[in-house]
């Protein structure tokens, strides 16, 4: 594994996702594994840790997740834009060779059989929380999450560093119609202030 990744205590975890990052999803099942971008995912809850991610219908992850049960929300990098757009609007479906081509490099986890998408910036280990009228009606999906981690060089002692970071290390934000924007510059308020 990258020595650059660390474990994130789970009542931090939220915070790999609060700033409204597009987020891939992975999951696995039967031997088949598959990425997908989702740009709809937030934190939950504290204690346990839980995130909500919309999958719709017609994706191939979803599928997995449905069966497996499980998934990883991952939080991708600018260095990572292309694959971000490819894997979000390509289909397992109909490219059965999809990561291969969009240049997805898988990992592992020790404990976890999960698939995890190299690069990112940081990874969340989700068990579902199987809530089918959610599911089915709005495509939302609760998940617990039971694993973090995140790359040290942008996210450390709890909280973001893009500031001092590599502008590669920010994160993407989906907009619409294949536009995206990268994390800006911190704006700390000031203590005191109105």
């Amino acid at each position: 594994m990258n020595p650059h990744i660390a474990a994130v205590p789970l009542p931090k975890s939220h915070r790999l996702i609060n700033h409204g990052p597009t987020v891939l999803v992975s999951a696995r099942h039967d031997g088949v594994d598959n990425v997908m971008a989702a740009a709809w995912a937030c934190a939950l809850d504290f204690a346990p840790p839980k995130l909500t991610v919309v999958l719709d219908k017609s994706t191939r992850t979803r599928a997995l997740v449905e069966r497996s049960g499980r998934f990883v929300i991952q939080v991708p990098t600018v260095a990572q834009l292309q694959l971000t757009s490819a894997v979000g609007t390509q289909s397992l479906a109909s490219t059965p060779a999809k990561l291969a081509d969009t240049g997805v490099e898988l990992f592992g986890i020790e404990g976890f059989d999960l698939p995890f998408v190299a690069g990112c910036s940081a990874w969340l280990a989700c068990e579902l929380i199987p809530e089918p009228h959610n599911q089915q009606t709005y495509d939302l999906f609760i998940a617990e999450v039971v694993g973090a981690w995140a790359d040290t060089r942008v996210f450390r002692d709890g909280h973001w560093h893009f500031d001092e970071a590599d502008p590669c290390w920010r994160s993407l934000h989906y907009i619409a119609g294949g536009h995206f924007h990268a994390t800006g510059e911190a704006l700390p308020v000031q203590e005191g202030a109105p």
